[in-house]
């Protein structure tokens, strides 16, 4: 069940993303609710977006792994951070958890979120590869 990264010659080149993510073939849609810099207790990992961020994707990569997926399964993730934060320290995070996985990204600067403190969200649409019959 491969994932094909479309990136067409007309478009602009990124190696941190994808333009867009064909998926294909037999497997289940995994739908990542928005994932935030807090701990399995729900403590918020620190004041940093870097910090925030590393966790938040850490979040996303346990659900991944729950169902059997990867971060080479993510076809696409909204990135959503406060506005004000360094972004470049969110993309920096992400090189370090994510690894060489480019995927389809959306990135957001948002005014605030639900709870206090909170810098980051993250949230992704992936496929789960069939199980072996």
């Amino acid at each position: 069940m491969p994932l094909t990264h479309i990136n067409p010659a007309s478009l602009h080149r990124n190696p941190a993303f994808s333009q867009g993510v064909l998926i294909e073939g037999a497997g289940a849609l995994l739908v990542v609710g928005g994932q935030n810099g807090v701990d399995a207790e729900g403590n918020i990992v620190s004041p940093e977006l870097g910090a925030q961020t590393e966790q938040a994707l850490r979040n996303v990569l346990a659900l991944l792994a729950e169902v059997g997926a990867t971060q080479e399964h993510v076809a696409k993730m909204t990135i959503y951070a406060a506005v004000g934060s360094d972004i470049t320290e969110g993309y920096a995070a992400s090189q370090r958890v994510w690894g060489p996985h480019p995927t389809a990204i959306t990135v957001l600067l948002v005014p605030a979120f639900a709870r206090p403190g909170i810098l980051v969200e993250i949230d992704a649409l992936a496929q789960v590869p069939s199980a072996a019959p």
